[in-house]
């Protein structure tokens, strides 16, 4: 695993550059929701693989409106 500390630097100077983002409040509340998607994905994943009767809450397909 890649240091999480650097990473996290990383995205937040990333996200700095953004012009729709305003504060550190927003960057971090946005960073937080992006960790938090991908341990949720990653999560998901792995029980797929585990067990053959998982479903998965998220649709593959997302319906266009």
């Amino acid at each position: 695993m890649t240091n999480l500390s650097g990473l996290i630097k990383s995205i937040r100077n990333d996200m700095r550059e953004d012009r729709g983002v305003s504060g550190d409040g927003q960057r971090i509340e946005q960073l937080a929701w992006m960790l938090f998607l991908k341990v949720f994905d990653d999560k998901d994943k792995e029980l797929e693989l585990m067990d053959e009767r998982y479903k998965s809450p998220i649709p593959k397909k997302i319906p266009l409106a």
